[in-house]
């Protein structure tokens, strides 16, 4: 699934001098929260190396290093966006590729060397520095024009904006003109300078950004191919071990029953009652082998009552909480179908392991639709743990159908259980 973002307006939507006067406020801001924010960051990582040996505690803030580096990185590129209406992404925390803690420390490592985020931290770095000269040039404008009256008063000389020597009173006029432009110069070509920076530091070109286009739709595509060749699998496997073997013994069955019918018509009545209970039995499982292909539910009345049917079927206890509105809770929003089927087979599936593998005597399934238009459904189950994703195995094919709908997959299953799994869709825009 594609998912389109508006494209912001262009930067002529705001005139040049109005930008530039937003572009200097945000330097004044950054500059005066940049030095405690750095020393904040600078603070937690001394500690953290310090403490790296020390019961862990190290590790701790490190991780929380990594977390708020991420943060700043997003706040710079939310900022810059929004400041110059660039066409530009949001910075997104690295996805799991992998279950488990394992899958957590990958995306951690990843997330520390994320070359994008790097560049929003170094950018609001320079930021910061820029910002800390347009506070004094700032100063230095206040002062020049505080100076450029000085004649009025009784004073025969004034200070100079950072100390120093005195200036005649005579000469303050004079002074304090030429400080009023240069301080106003200096402001309007540091925001010039930022804007420059900022674009070739943080907006990525189009090229790039192609390239990440082109390596999800890569990435998707590969997901939905290994995704069909399970599910394909799935079918084989449950029609060679199921509806074939007895539809072979209903063969069999009515070939005694004919053989019988004029010998012995009891024996044969028999038979063919054997052969019609076999026949009810396989039309029993083709039907859940199509539900299993496609729910014509799902599509008819939506995911809640798919999911209902579900809980229905289940043999093990299901308690459902379904809220589609991610404000009222009222189900008046419907996701898109494709994030819909993800989820529901993805569910589907975890109650099957739960009742065949787990050894669970009940389950619980959560599905929201948030903010942001986003499916996001949680499974549980009381059982005993362990599962993992094997190639080929319905863990797999959940995890390759959530990568092929654009969504993210986590499970949790320690030994001992209890095992949960959450999917994340995004729905059609």
């Amino acid at each position: 699934m594609t998912t389109q973002t508006a494209t912001p307006a262009p930067a002529t939507a705001v005139k040049p001098p109005l930008r530039i006067f937003l572009t200097i406020l945000h330097l004044a801001g950054v500059g005066a929260l940049g030095g405690a924010i750095f020393g904040m960051l600078g603070g937690l990582l001394g500690t953290g190396l310090g403490l790296l040996f020390v019961a862990g505690i190290g590790l701790v803030l490190l991780v929380g290093l990594v977390y708020a580096l991420y943060g700043l990185g997003w706040f710079e590129v939310a900022r810059v966006g929004a400041l110059y209406r660039a066409p530009i992404s949001p910075l997104r925390p690295q996805r799991r590729d992998r279950p488990g803690f394992g899958g957590w420390l990958r995306s951690l490592g990843r997330q520390a060397i994320d070359p994008r985020m790097w560049r929003a931290v170094a950018n609001f770095a320079i930021s910061a520095v820029l910002g800390f000269i347009v506070l004094r040039l700032a100063w230095s404008l206040v002062w020049s024009i505080i100076i450029s009256f000085a004649p009025l008063t009784a004073a025969d000389t004034v200070m100079g904006p950072f100390g120093g020597g005195g200036i005649p009173v005579a000469w303050a006029p004079l002074v304090g003109i030429l400080g009023i432009a240069a301080s106003v110069v200096g402001m309007i070509g540091l925001a010039l300078l930022h804007r420059t920076l900022s674009l070739a530091i943080v907006v990525r070109s189009k090229e790039t950004e192609l390239t990440e286009r082109v390596r999800t739709s890569t990435a998707q595509r590969e997901g939905a191919v290994r995704a069909a060749d399970v599910e394909r699998t799935r079918i084989e496997r449950d029609l060679h071990d199921g509806v074939q073997p007895r539809l072979v013994s209903v063969g069999m069955t009515l070939g005694l029953a004919q053989q019988k019918i004029d010998s012995d018509p009891e024996t044969a009545k028999e038979l063919i009652n054997e052969a019609h209970t076999s026949t009810k039995a396989a039309i029993t499982e083709l039907r859940q082998l199509a539900r299993g292909i496609h729910a014509s539910v799902l599509d008819d009345r939506g995911l809640d009552a798919a999911l209902s049917a579900l809980a229905g079927r289940s043999h093990i206890p299901v308690h459902l909480d379904v809220r589609m509105d991610p404000s009222t809770g009222s189900g008046t929003q419907r996701p898109g179908r494709e994030a819909e089927a993800a989820v529901y087979f993805s569910i589907a599936e975890s109650l099957t392991n739960a009742a065949k593998h787990s050894r669970a005597s009940e389950a619980r399934v959560i599905v929201r639709l948030r903010e942001g238009n986003t499916l996001w459904a949680r499974v549980e189950d009381n059982g005993i743990g362990g599962a993992q994703v094997q190639p080929g195995g319905g863990l797999d094919g959940i995890a390759n159908r959530i990568l092929a709908a654009g969504g993210t997959f986590r499970l949790d299953s320690p030994q001992g259980g209890p095992t949960s799994l959450e999917v994340n869709v995004p729905c059609a825009s």
